[in-house]
């Protein structure tokens, strides 16, 4: 019998009524299952700040999570940056996940702020001085858009754990041999905070295709045509269920002790492959935002 895992969500931050009513009824699905901590991102180019701390602060009101608020370098001083984290400090928010950010919705890449962070790990080093936060980062187990390979990308992250970060979550991928592979990388690089797997369940197949390329995860062959085979047949959320219990099952065997849901504010598969992992929910929450 595989060991029962700890758990943590993604929600991201709505931008209309209908997105709200969304993530609060993910919210309400999830909490109960328990999750370490629960992450909400920031919009492409930051430009969801406002929205994000709204939704951070209110999952930490009503719902007493434990809620990790990305925070990235992008278009915004060190000044402004710090701020925020202050903002968050102030409601009692003291998990950040420190990033680099994605370039501005126009921008060909990133570009730092004149007076801002030029990286994550200035950005990780100054959260870290303030004594007031853990600090998560990203990790990147197929090489990073903008990197010259995973040796480079595992370097890096050891200079935002050096830094003061105390965990990592990857970017999702679809075989968990590349996390193994990764994994034995960075432990030979000296590495030896957690590293948490990345999971994406996959309600979309076409829409999971498209963000694997946006993201630089490779596509199995053998799982595209598992997928076609099943959206053919009409068995497409039956073999996602399958998809993802199996992948987090293998990492499991494989010795991992946490994952990362991330969850697109769709909660039902997310809930299911947890239950299928052994996890039941612990309370049915009432409150609303």
């Amino acid at each position: 019998m595989t060991q029962t895992p700890r758990i943590s969500f993604e929600f991201f931050p709505p931008q209309t009524l209908d997105a709200s009513f969304r993530l609060w009824e993910t919210v309400q699905t999830l909490a109960p299952m328990q999750p370490d901590f629960v992450s909400v991102t920031y919009g492409a180019g930051g430009t969801t700040r406002k929205l994000t701390h709204e939704a951070v602060a209110t999952i930490h009101r009503n719902y007493g999570l434990n809620v990790a608020a990305h925070l990235t370098c992008v278009d915004a001083t060190k000044a402004e940056t710090l701020e925020i984290a202050e903002a968050y400090a102030a409601v009692g928010v003291t998990e950040i996940v420190a990033l680099r950010g994605d370039a501005p919705k126009g921008a060909a890449r990133f570009t730092p702020h004149p007076e801002g962070f030029a990286s994550s790990v200035d950005l990780v080093e100054a959260l870290a001085r303030t004594g007031k936060f853990n600090v998560r980062v990203g990790a990147y187990p197929e090489a990073h858009p903008d990197s010259t390979g995973t040796a480079s990308d595992v370097e890096f992250l050891k200079r935002k754990i050096d830094a003061g970060a105390t965990s990592a979550m990857t970017q999702f991928f679809f075989d968990p041999d590349t996390f193994f592979r990764f994994r034995d990388q960075c432990t030979k690089a000296g590495i030896t905070a957690p590293i948490i797997p990345g999971i994406l369940p996959i309600i979309s197949w076409e829409g999971a295709r498209k963000f694997a390329t946006r993201c630089g995860a490779a596509v199995p062959q053998k799982l595209d045509e598992a997928f076609t085979r099943a959206i053919e047949d009409g068995r497409e959320e039956l073999y996602a269920l399958a998809q993802c219990t199996s992948l987090c099952d293998r990492l499991i065997e494989g010795g991992v002790d946490a994952l990362h849901f991330y969850t697109l504010n769709r909660p039902d598969l997310t809930r299911d492959v947890v239950r299928a992992l052994g996890i039941q929910p612990e309370v049915i929450l009432e409150k609303v935002a």
